[in-house]
């Protein structure tokens, strides 16, 4: 089984995960680590939003680099009017001659009020198939200038677009969408309109497999395709090492991440899958106290094994081949600094997950 894989930069680290903030960058970074990114052949390249702008960096990568593809993992939707996520995406698009791709999320209604300061203003599901709806008329509206496609939908109403607005026709306009899942309703809506889904990391290997590909499927027989249509791109947890003694390392670090994540309650549909019902509000319960160092005691190594790829350099290729069959076409890899230094060894393990 071939994979694609994919890489990250400006991804979090352990530290942001327990609330001690983040590290600055600088243009020269994020130039290197494109660079880096492709040397060693990633077929990828993403940015989150993870406290910084995901589309900025973006520019940056797309002048120093030439071949890779370049992605939002992911921008969140709705404190972005339609308007202004397809007038950026466009320009990317055209910059990086063609190599964009755009990852869209949702986030939960908290952060959307009182972090984003932007209203909420209905269930995340159909308001984001609107926005995507509403993404792909304007697409074809600057690509199309004389003859506008317009979209009016209950959330969304794009109707005007004159030509002093209209930033024009460029080569390659064909911009593909994915947007992150972990519910049923968003990975239909992948099926039916998108390139492809990103599942979070959050939903496990079993999850992704019996939960969100037979929706997936669903949406896609809508619009009259076919699953192998749409990339389904997996982000599983890596608890690296280059002996045992790192794997134990990197798998206490590990759990720092999954409990944050898994404390969100937009999440606990994956819990509820695996029997761990009560893991989901205890986390939560946790996370409103701002107890974070504490999450990560509630994680097994059980729950771990679910979630992660546990393994020491040499064995992980072959373990994420195996995991991934039937679940994912494609892998993010959000690699431990002490691998990621090493570009040979990175470059043998793409070179592997590659292999048919």
């Amino acid at each position: 089984m071939s994979l694609k894989v994919e890489s990250v930069i400006l991804g979090p680290e352990t530290d942001q995960y327990a609330g001690r903030g983040q590290e600055a960058q600088s243009p020269s970074s994020i130039a290197e680590a494109s660079r880096r990114a492709e040397r060693m052949g990633f077929d990828v390249l993403n940015t989150p939003e993870g406290g910084h702008d995901p589309f900025l960096p973006l520019g940056l990568a797309a002048e120093h680099t030439n071949s890779i593809r370049l992605g939002t993992n992911v921008a969140i939707a709705f404190p972005r009017s339609p308007m202004a996520t397809a007038q950026v995406a466009w320009d990317l698009q055209h910059l990086s001659g063609g190599r964009f791709q755009l990852g869209l999320g949702t986030q939960v209604k908290g952060h959307i009020k009182r972090r984003y300061a932007t209203p909420w203003t209905g269930a995340p599901g159909p308001r984001l198939k609107e926005y995507v709806q509403c993404l792909q008329a304007m697409f074809k509206t600057f690509q199309n200038p004389d003859n506008p496609t317009y979209f009016e939908g209950e959330h969304y109403q794009y109707t005007l677009m004159s030509p002093f607005f209209n930033p024009g026709p460029i080569e390659h306009p064909e911009i593909p969408i994915y947007l992150a899942a972990v519910n049923t309703y968003n990975a239909r809506v992948c099926g039916e309109l998108c390139a492809g889904l990103r599942a979070h990391p959050v939903a496990s290997f079993a999850y992704s497999r019996d939960v969100l590909m037979p929706a997936i499927e669903e949406g896609a027989r809508k619009s009259g395709r076919m699953i192998e249509d749409i990339d389904i791109v997996g982000s599983p947890f890596l608890a690296l090492g280059a002996d045992e003694e790192g794997v134990e390392q990197a798998k206490e670090a590990l759990k720092q991440q999954v409990s944050f994540y898994a404390s969100t309650r937009s999440y606990h549909s994956v819990l509820k899958y695996h029997g761990w019902d009560d893991l989901g509000p205890r986390l939560h319960e946790l996370s409103l106290q701002g107890k974070w160092t504490e999450l990560p005691k509630q994680i097994t190594d059980e729950m771990l094994e679910e979630w992660a790829i546990v393994a020491s350099y040499d064995e992980f290729p072959a373990k994420l081949r195996e995991r991934a069959k039937g679940a994912y076409t494609s892998v993010l890899l959000d690699l431990p600094g002490a691998l990621k230094a090493d570009e040979d060894r990175v470059a043998d393990i793409v070179r592997q997950l590659h292999e048919s």
